[in-house]
């Protein structure tokens, strides 16, 4: 008899963030048949059919229950084991537990099948740690009774008519052993793979430390200075011992900050004050993210574009000069420097309108106005920074990517980059960037810049909800929506352009890519040569495959196809 252990994390909210009836909940399963059952809906859980409570084709389910559906149920927040039947065999109520299923918080579950003493055994951890030594629900079973030799493993939920909740699995480990298997197997098995292993690191290791004696000090990125020199106005390349008298040998003193992927001097390079971004060597993405912004903003130039004055790779150094921004980033004015706990200069309404604006100018050249259509795929408040007079220009382009306009409108990453808070729900799902992406972002940070909000952690309870959008959102549902405006304003400006601006921002955060207006559209917004979009008065549930998009006005294009691109982490800056 076989054993297993599945360890899994669950989350089960509410959609969008309102307090509605929940129900059904979901369950771990072992089936003989993968197949769902018809009627199946609802309390049924998609494991019986909704005619008959009990299974004909061999069913084992561990049922996390929100609802209580049927009169044997003992509450509404409860674990069951279920043998071929809707009804649990024994169930236990986690409500002494300290954990509530239907909180919206992470619940780790494991479950484990001893086939030896055949009794299967369910553990629950809260999201706060607390562990628990003793399994909450056991129970003496033997699955040949009930499954045949190959089964299915997975999960199955359902959620009723007037019952709805979000039910995700954010991740599962499952391992299962055959205890019957022979013991000198079993060793070999585990032995061979640790000798494999050793001889692979001992030949890796003889090989670095031939490469390392043969190593040419400006072969650490090879191929940098041929990538840079391929694009089409590759900048001006300085010495490193330019940069170095710039920044008086890169002092302490002249720090202006710390980004993604590097530490900004300030420098002075004859009568020309810049700033000098100093990759980071132990950067993981410290070429690609070079070479992207170099050959990115390097053959790119508009008035709301940092400009990138030159370049160099050097000792295995790799710097970025850039023209100096001496009122800094926008985040320090929306939000005070957090590091030194001190407050800037407030933002007048009319300063923070000219700064959106400034914002959308660079997003339409990027998307519209350049040859090859420019995706900058990290739009957010650090990232803008302002001149001596206040104007935006939209700077670090190390995440940023070329698509041809003609072949395709999106670029695709095994890593999804961006910024948690500024991510369209989309983009966990695709792992792509899109027109549609950098205009969520865009909107998140036009209501950050009224609201005087931070976004939130998208990942903090669901990937696909950002607090600050949610709340405002609410606040235009009870027609409030100008009670949102930052405070620091003390009612001075106009309500109705403050109010088209906060509309346009969370129609650019709608949660279909295909709703969501084009640059082109924002800035006759902007302008006001165009009323802003009309956004639903509750926010829309978030769903994927997204309806079909239908034909722009501006001919643009936007992303097709529902195919699911996989991804391995998200890449934050």
């Amino acid at each position: 008899m076989a054993s297993f252990n599945s360890t899994f994390v669950l989350n089960i909210s509410p959609y969008s963030g309102k307090f509605v009836p929940l129900g059904e909940g979901l369950a771990f399963i072992l089936t003989a048949n993968p197949g769902l059952p018809d009627q199946s809906q609802g309390k049924w859980l998609g494991i019986v059919n909704n005619t008959s409570s009990l299974s004909q084709q061999g069913i084992i389910a561990v049922e996390f229950d929100t609802r209580k559906s049927f009169d044997e149920d003992i509450d509404d927040n409860h674990v069951g084991l279920n043998l071929n039947s809707i009804y649990s065999i024994k169930q236990v109520s986690l409500t002494d537990y300290g954990i509530n299923l239907s909180s919206g918080s992470n619940v780790t579950v494991r479950i484990q099948y001893d086939g030896k003493n055949m009794s299967m055994f369910v553990w629950l951890t809260n999201e706060e740690g607390k562990t628990m030594n003793n399994p909450v629900l056991s129970w003496p079973l033997n699955l040949s009774d009930y499954l045949p030799d190959k089964v299915f493993v997975g999960f199955s939920g359902s959620t009723g008519e007037d019952n709805t909740e979000r039910n995700c699995i954010l991740s599962w480990d499952f391992h299962s052993s055959d205890i019957d298997e022979n013991p000198n197997l079993l060793w070999v098995s585990i032995v061979v793979p640790i000798v494999v292993v050793l001889l692979v690191c001992v030949a890796f290791y003889l090989y670095w430390r031939r490469a390392c004696s043969k190593e040419d000090p400006e072969e650490a990125y090879p191929r940098i200075e041929e990538q840079i020199k391929e694009s089409s106005m590759a900048p001006r390349k300085f010495q490193l011992k330019e940069l170095r008298r710039a920044t008086s040998n890169f002092n302490l003193k002249n720090k202006l900050g710390k980004g993604g992927f590097g530490t900004v001097y300030k420098g002075l390079i004859g009568n020309q004050v810049v700033a000098v971004k100093r990759v980071s060597k132990d950067s993981r993405q410290g070429q690609q993210e070079f070479i992207a912004e170099v050959t990115t903003i390097g053959s790119l130039s508009h008035r709301n574009l940092v400009k990138l004055i030159g370049w160099c790779y050097e000792s295995n150094e790799l710097l970025i000069v850039y023209e100096f921004m001496p009122n800094g980033s926008l985040d320090k004015f929306i939000f005070g420097d957090e590091k030194l706990g001190t407050e800037m200069q407030e933002l007048s309404s009319k300063r923070r309108h000219s700064i959106i604006c400034g914002v959308a100018k660079a997003l339409d050249y990027l998307h519209n106005g350049c040859e090859k259509r420019v995706l900058h795929r990290d739009i957010k408040a650090s990232n803008i920074m302002l001149d001596s007079e206040f104007n935006a220009k939209l700077g670090d382009f190390g995440l940023a990517r070329m698509i041809q306009r003609s072949e395709k409108t999106h670029h695709s990453t095994k890593e999804i980059a961006g910024t948690p808070g500024y991510m369209a729900p989309e983009s966990f799902l695709t792992g792509r960037a899109t027109v549609e992406t950098d205009v969520y972002a865009f909107g998140v940070l036009v209501l950050e810049v009224v609201s005087g909000r931070k976004p939130g952690n998208q990942n903090e309870q669901n990937s696909f909800n950002n607090s600050m959008v949610c709340w405002i959102w609410e606040l235009y549902t009870k027609d409030r929506l100008l009670d949102a405006v930052d405070t620091r304003l003390d009612g001075q400006f106009e309500e109705d352009e403050m109010g088209c601006i906060m509309v346009l921002g969370l129609a650019c955060c709608h949660p279909n890519p295909h709703e969501r207006p084009s640059m082109r559209t924002i800035l006759k917004v902007l302008k006001g040569e165009e009323d802003p979009p009309m956004v639903p008065v509750e926010i829309p549930s978030f769903v994927w495959p997204s309806m079909p998009p239908s034909f722009k006005s501006d001919g643009e294009t936007t992303l097709q196809g529902g195919q699911l691109t996989p991804f391995t982490e998200i890449t934050g800056r």
